[in-house]
């Protein structure tokens, strides 16, 4: 256990290297930070910090820099969460309800909106929209050759899909979609299987060629309405980034991020905790060993779906980005439940 005056100390050095980039020195400490004791003994206590893992020095002329056991111990009691203004609450808020038209949209903005505020690469991955429960059905004809199809969820999500039916008056479209509706209102997306769509014809039996080519297109529909959608915001941002300065650093992170089975690999192994914190080896990837990922679920329908997160260098300031990261978690949330809807 370190004693109140080496976490002191600890704590001074992170905060001013995550402001500076720069090793800190015990002069820097002795001067910026009002700890009441002499540079001397910031310098001893610097020493017995570096002996036990706590702090790297670069050079041997040069001050020390956190170390991941450093970074670890900051973030699990030292840090000092941020509190959002109310203006950069409702800024949040305005972005992400003017765009509620599909869960896509809502992914896309939020990992815009992340990226933007802390200057990082954000993550946002979308619910699994097929055990959501369908709640409304429609076919509308947008052309001569093409039809949308409006897919909603009990919790609002909207998926479009284009369908290719052609000369077919609006009412018709109208009949099977209230059919549908009836047949299927409150099925899960994932129970709309092959056996139970088949059901349907005998219900729309009068249809004749359009239900039998409707069929097999909403078959397709349904299996593609698929989980784990991966939205990423902010990758240029790494350009920007002093530990990543190097072009081989920033390439190998780039290539990464590019893959999006590299990214929901990178999802599933945070915790399923409401916040989770990896830093460096933590994470167990070699081309993020360089980082930290702090990450949260949001809810569905009261469940765990949907994860966010802010993958930046591990010289980031924590306390802010956690409470950015928890806000739009919990707005997340309340948006999927239907709250703001």
């Amino acid at each position: 256990m370190l004693s109140e005056r080496q976490l002191r100390i600890l704590e001074a050095i992170i905060v001013d290297f995550i402001d500076t980039a720069q090793p800190v020195g015990s002069r820097t400490i002795s001067k910026k930070y009002p700890l009441g004791i002499s540079s001397a003994t910031i310098r001893n206590e610097m020493a017995d910090l570096e002996e036990l893992g706590y702090l790297e020095q670069p050079h041997t002329s040069a001050g020390r820099v956190p170390s991941e056991l450093g970074y670890r111990l900051y973030v699990d009691s030292l840090t000092n969460l941020h509190t959002i203004g109310t203006e950069q609450k409702e800024l949040i808020q305005s972005l992400l309800l003017k765009r509620i038209i599909e869960a896509n949209d809502i992914a896309d903005q939020s990992a815009k909106i992340l990226a933007d505020f802390t200057g990082l690469v954000a993550v946002v991955t979308i619910p699994q929209f097929n055990k959501c429960r369908l709640a409304n059905f429609k076919m509308v004809k947008v052309t001569d050759t093409k039809v949308l199809l409006i897919l909603v969820t009990d919790n609002g999500i909207v998926k479009n899909v284009q369908l290719g039916i052609s000369n077919t008056d609006q009412y018709i479209l109208d009949k099977i979609s209230d059919t549908m509706l009836s047949f299927l209102m409150g099925e899960t997306i994932k129970n709309i299987d092959v056996r139970l769509i088949s059901k349907l014809k005998e219900k729309l039996s009068s249809f004749g060629d359009i239900v039998d080519y409707l069929i097999p297109i909403l078959k397709d529909a349904f299996k593609n309405l698929d989980d784990n959608e991966i939205h990423v915001a902010g990758e240029q941002n790494i350009l920007s980034i002093l530990e990543f300065s190097e072009s081989e650093r920033a390439k190998q992170i780039f290539n990464f991020l590019k893959s999006s089975e590299n990214l929901k690999a990178l999802a599933q192994t945070m915790d399923t905790s409401k916040l989770s914190i990896k830093i460096g080896t933590e994470i167990g990837i070699k081309e993020l060993e360089d980082c930290s990922v702090i990450s949260s679920m949001y809810k569905v329908d009261g469940k765990n779906e949907g994860k966010i997160l802010v993958i930046g260098p591990k010289r980031i300031d924590y306390g802010s980005v956690i409470s950015i990261v928890n806000y739009i978690s919990n707005t997340l949330s309340d948006l999927f439940s239907g709250i703001y809807l």
